[in-house]
């Protein structure tokens, strides 16, 4: 594999740590940390230019919280300025290298595949109906916090031979233990990490349907014999070559059994519904708004991130039910 160097000089240009502080604020509205950088912003840029340049730029402390929907996670919060600036402005440079070495099975955090890419591509294995009869549904155990620094850092070296630029990555790779939820960088961390494994059973193994979201991943086989012989293989791979261990609550079911629960959407070769505990929480969202005698317009516009997941299944009767009229179903 060839890799890549002369990169940190793209990094640490003034016209990156720029564009990464207008990357870095998109959709993050008129935050604490983004009012404190404006009040210097032009200063606080040329420091990190010079900080970047001079290899002095260390990883600031985290502030460590717990979130507990979907589940109990321990989030990772860096401060906007020097840090995320920083992040965006490593993956200006890096995303497309990275994103190159990636298989096309990987969807979480990669621009224009994510859950909707999922969506399209599983809809379209599931009319396969011979060679997706039977899922293996799987993931890791603590899988953030598990990711070994020593292999991760080899695995970046697999592509990347710029020292500089190294050294910045690793820095931040040691920051903390494992890679925290909540760093722009630890999406691509995570991805990258796993990606020699979809390589492994794309291109070794044979396995002609396979979808990954982070750790959870998804495989379709005709027969269930196949995917139990799989199981072990998986396990014995990820256990020796990256010091991970997976969660004891594998599946292997036929598809039309029940469904396929994946990406927040329950998958069946004929149609795509929502999963059940999103459903209830729109529907309770729903009763609670119509309480405050909001007119439909209001309504809708309020639960507009609930009927766009509902537009891309199929959730008709759903929306019929709660009489909210959104549009077409995109599925």
């Amino acid at each position: 594999m060839k890799r890549v160097g002369n990169l940190y000089e793209k990094i640490i240009s003034i016209e990156n740590p720029e564009l990464a502080d207008r990357k870095a604020r998109k959709g993050k509205g008129n935050t604490y940390g983004i009012k404190l950088h404006d009040k210097d912003k032009e200063s606080n840029i040329l420091k990190l230019h010079h900080a970047l340049k001079d290899k002095n730029f260390k990883t600031s402390e985290y502030r460590v919280f717990k979130i507990y929907e979907p589940k109990e996670r321990d989030i990772y919060q860096l401060p906007y300025y020097p840090d995320r600036i920083v992040h965006h402005a490593v993956m200006n440079v890096l995303e497309d290298i990275w994103v190159n070495t990636f298989t096309i099975d990987s969807y979480s955090c990669i621009k224009k595949r994510g859950i909707h890419g999922v969506l399209r591509n599983m809809k379209k294995a599931l009319k396969d109906r011979d060679n997706t009869k039977y899922c293996l549904k799987l993931d890791i155990k603590k899988y953030y916090p598990s990711i070994d620094h020593c292999i991760l850092k080899k695995i970046i070296r697999k592509k990347i031979k710029d020292k500089d630029l190294l050294d910045l990555l690793d820095e931040i790779i040691d920051s903390t233990i494992g890679v925290p939820i909540g760093n722009y960088l630890s999406q691509y961390f995570a991805n990258l990490y796993l990606t020699y494994f979809d390589h492994w059973l794309k291109e070794e193994l044979k396995v002609k349907y396979y979808f990954r979201y982070a750790d959870d991943m998804v495989i379709f086989s005709p027969g269930k014999e196949y995917l139990h012989g799989l199981l072990v293989q998986i396990n014995n791979y990820i256990s020796e070559n990256l010091n991970l261990c997976l969660k004891g609550n594998y599946q292997i079911f036929p598809v039309e059994a029940r469904g396929l629960d994946f990406v927040g959407y329950v998958f069946r070769h004929d149609y795509i519904l929502m999963r059940k505990s999103i459903k209830q929480r729109m529907c309770k969202k729903v009763a609670k708004l119509r309480k405050t005698g909001i007119s439909e317009i209001e309504l809708v516009h309020k639960i507009s991130s609930w009927t766009g997941w509902a537009g891309h299944c199929n959730s008709r009767n759903l929306t019929n039910k709660l009489n909210i009229n959104y549009g077409k179903s995109r599925i």
